[in-house]
């Protein structure tokens, strides 16, 4: 990784790529900081202290940077988009046109970019609606009109429609920013965008790891060294677990066939079919949590949280004092698998690539084109959605065993990790394919 960025700094192009995405990123930070209008900072930060304490906000909180305890005009920061941009991957396979335009080439791509904004502004102010709304109910908002807690008071349009524009117009903003990130800087700005926001929490929640468990009065000094290790021990395993999970690949063979053109023969490379063990990403993962955790947020809003929540709260899980609660877990880990196939199988379909093997004169050895090369790929499919699920289910479960079990509470977790691992190892491809052809452009030039 050194040795990539060594070179890449030495290719003016490529610094200029590089300051670029350094200077938006700390444009990300400060707009994190400034907080709507008519915002009352003390009502805040009572009940941010009170909801964000809580796993069910935990992760929600790691992916917004902080912004949202913040109640900041970034405070919805890139979710919109994201939420956009799952909702038009699966569109693209229900609506034909949309696949249509899918693979129109660089045209479609761009048309459908275009619908991808419109939504994201849309999603965006539905959610500004209900987060001015639901936390204004809890007395938000201070200015010299507005009684605290009355209800009828913080609904006057004037504090509604200016808490939901500059909610709306920061995510168009970062959405603006991680799109400019792609085009004059290094890597997927939106990638790079949320990897930012969750690496600024790390080192407050890992001082207070170490604060909590390795510092503190009439602990010894064997007592602090081993609660160190484990910490330490921790981070890297679900660092080491994360490279392994997202490099890992299942090769399929390939064999091109032998074509006659004029008197030569041609064709018959080997080659071969990359299929990514976790094929799908953090995807499942943020669906499984999406899922079970929306009903506490709504309920959290409305001030109507109940024992049932529990069942669906991280904060319950693992717990040996109550291990009922912890049957929300088992659901979460059954929908993680879920989601793992459910999403490959509208990312990657193997009756197309095997009409593309096909169309190419290709075949997988020992298999018959058609049918049969799709049955093949469908069940080594399968068999590595499984391992990649599995992967995930590891990764994901230490830090809540370890909440559950330790109280070892953190705003980064299992997914987290797999979002900065995966965002660092593509950015760093990009480099280097970058510096590649910089390399090759030069060697060019001089023949």
């Amino acid at each position: 990784m050194l040795e990539t960025l060594k070179k890449a700094l030495k290719v003016k192009e490529i610094r200029k790529r590089l300051l670029y995405t350094f200077i938006m990123l700390i444009v990300v930070r400060l707009g994190c900081q400034v907080p709507i209008p008519f915002v009352n900072g003390d009502a805040i930060a009572e009940i941010m202290a009170n909801n964000f304490a809580s796993d069910s906000f935990s992760f929600f909180s790691a992916i917004t940077g902080g912004s949202m305890e913040n109640m900041s005009i970034f405070a919805l920061n890139i979710t919109p988009y994201i939420t956009a941009s799952i909702i038009m991957q699966l569109l693209t396979i229900a609506i034909p046109k949309l696949d249509e335009l899918h693979k129109d080439g660089e045209e479609g791509r761009k048309k459908i970019a275009e619908i991808t904004r419109y939504l994201t502004v849309g999603l965006a102010i539905i959610e500004s609606t209900a987060i001015i709304i639901g936390f204004g109910n809890q007395g938000i908002f201070n200015t010299d009109s507005i009684t605290y807690g009355d209800m009828h008071a913080i609904r006057k349009w004037g504090v509604i429609i200016t808490g939901i524009a500059a909610m709306t117009a920061g995510s168009a903003v970062l959405m603006w920013i991680g799109e400019r990130i792609t085009e004059k800087g290094v890597g997927n700005g939106i990638s790079i965008v949320l990897t930012i926001n969750i690496v600024s929490g790390m080192p407050g929640d890992i001082a207070n790891l170490f604060i909590n468990y390795v510092g503190g009065d009439g602990k010894s000094i064997g007592g602090r060294l081993l609660a160190a290790c484990i910490i330490v021990g921790v981070i890297v395993g679900i660092i080491v677990l994360v490279v392994i999970l997202q490099d890992a690949t299942r090769k399929i063979a390939v064999q091109m066939s032998q074509k006659v053109q004029g008197r030569r023969q041609v064709g018959g490379q080997q080659s071969s079919i990359p299929l990514k063990v976790n094929t799908a990403g953090v995807v499942p993962v943020i669906f499984a949590s999406s899922l079970l955790q929306f009903p506490i947020v709504i309920a959290s809003f409305f001030g109507n949280a109940s024992e049932w929540t529990y069942y669906l709260n991280q904060s319950y899980w693992c717990n040996p004092s109550q291990p009922k609660y912890s049957i929300g877990f088992v659901v979460y880990l059954l929908l993680i698998v879920f989601f793992a196939y459910f999403y490959t199988s509208i990312t990657f379909n193997p009756r197309e690539v095997a009409k593309n093997l096909n169309d190419r004169g290709g075949f997988i050895p020992g298999i018959r084109s058609g049918k049969p090369t799709v049955a093949y790929l469908t069940k080594i499919l399968n068999y590595i959605i499984l391992i990649g699920a599995v992967g995930l289910i590891i990764v994901s479960i230490i830090p809540i065993v370890a909440s559950g079990v330790a109280g070892a509470n953190v705003s980064f977790g299992g997914t987290s990790m797999i979002i900065i691992v995966g965002v660092i190892l593509e950015t760093l491809q990009k480099i280097q394919s970058m510096v590649a052809e910089r390399n090759y452009s030069t060697v060019k030039g001089i023949f």
